[in-house]
């Protein structure tokens, strides 16, 4: 399995499918395959691949902190996922959105957009009036369908669950989430963006992303999403940065406590209820905060079991999980480095879950 693998990984770098890469592959709770190749940044200097590289993790921030965050609260019995969000949020002016629920949020069938460039206006204001502003504008607009008869993967529907968590928890989602989960497994690198203090670790560690028109520079060590940068760094739907072992670590405890295993942390009954398809509407993928494999065009391929799970992040970032044969795909890149327009990953990733499967299955 090494040699083919590691041969599509360059043949990744030499199409220029990335810049640069880490791939992590577990049976269980053992590495079988852990792969760098190319550079995490090429400007202003070119430096290479580290297995420890600090990737800028998008839109796996979902279920890798927003929806962690959810499940202990849903544990707790904190957070009622079927509760409508208008007895969560006081007062609540906004009658359309009145029967959207946690669950309605946590799979993309709230009926909300899917993404607007609030940047634009948020960055005229002072940052302690920007999540108060975001959220107000989010209850705004204008729903694309009524609540669980649409599906569509929405930020605004993470940014509004990170309002409902702040409420319930009385802290922010970064104090919460390093106190309940990340502290206590021991992940050093696994953290969401501030954008007013410098990187936790040397700039050099982290996987340089894009060369923002916006911001005028190449970004290294800070969020890509503009939304996530005008709110001080992260949201509920993007911010989060982590290397690949950290990221191994917690969705290994995830996965035991989903077998049963008692660590403390959650309980299996509650895992089990987020990693499941919630038919919700009938032809959707989604679990809550995760995915599963849809019939056509999936990224995880065509060899992952319908008991699986996964989440990709704009950035170049994917994790997939077969619940059933037990497989870890960990696979992290700086695709959007120097530019966003580079979107061959889409295609290449799906046939590098393929080359995985069949040789280790």
């Amino acid at each position: 399995m090494t040699n083919k693998i590691t041969e599509f990984l360059k043949r990744g770098l030499k199409e220029k499918v990335y810049p640069g890469a880490v791939l992590l592959v577990a049976r269980e709770e053992d590495i079988v395959f852990f792969y760098t190749v190319g550079n995490r940044t090429l400007s202003p200097q070119s430096l290479p691949m580290e297995k420890k590289t600090i990737f800028d993790l998008a839109s796996l921030t979902k279920p890798l902190a927003t929806t962690l965050a959810a499940m202990n609260l849903a544990e707790e019995n904190l957070l009622n996922l079927d509760e409508p969000i208008s007895s969560l949020i006081e007062p609540f002016p906004w009658r359309d959105k009145a029967d959207i629920t946690p669950r309605l949020l946590l799979n993309h069938s709230s009926g909300l957009p899917d993404w607007k460039p609030y940047y634009l206006e948020l960055i005229k204001l002072p940052i302690k009036e920007r999540k108060p502003a975001v959220r107000r504008l989010i209850m705004e607009e204008s729903l694309i369908g009524e609540p669980r008869t649409v599906s569509l993967y929405s930020d605004l529907g993470f940014i509004v669950l990170e309002w409902i968590i702040e409420i319930i928890t009385g802290k922010d989602l970064s104090s919460f989430l390093n106190a309940t989960f990340y502290q206590p497994l021991g992940l050093k690198n696994l953290h969401l963006d501030t954008v007013a203090l410098e990187p936790m670790n040397e700039k050099g560690l982290y996987a340089a992303t894009e060369h923002c028109l916006w911001r005028k520079e190449i970004i290294q060590g800070h969020v890509h999403d503009e939304n996530a940068y005008a709110l001080g760094g992260y949201s509920g739907h993007a911010g989060l940065f982590g290397a690949a072992q950290d990221i191994f670590t917690l969705t290994t405890a995830l996965v035991n406590i989903y077998h049963g295993y008692n660590s403390g942390l959650l309980k299996s009954k509650t895992v089990r209820t987020f990693l499941s398809r919630q038919g919700i509407p009938p032809d959707s993928t989604w679990a809550l905060g995760w995915d599963t494999p849809s019939k056509n065009n999936s990224s995880s391929g065509n060899c992952f079991s319908s008991n699986s799970i996964g989440h990709t992040g704009f950035t170049g970032t994917s994790i997939w999980i077969d619940l059933e044969k037990n497989v870890t795909v960990i696979f992290l890149t700086n695709r959007i480095h120097p530019s966003r327009s580079n979107e061959t990953i889409r295609n290449f990733r799906p046939e590098l879950h393929n080359l995985i499967m069949r040789d280790l299955v």
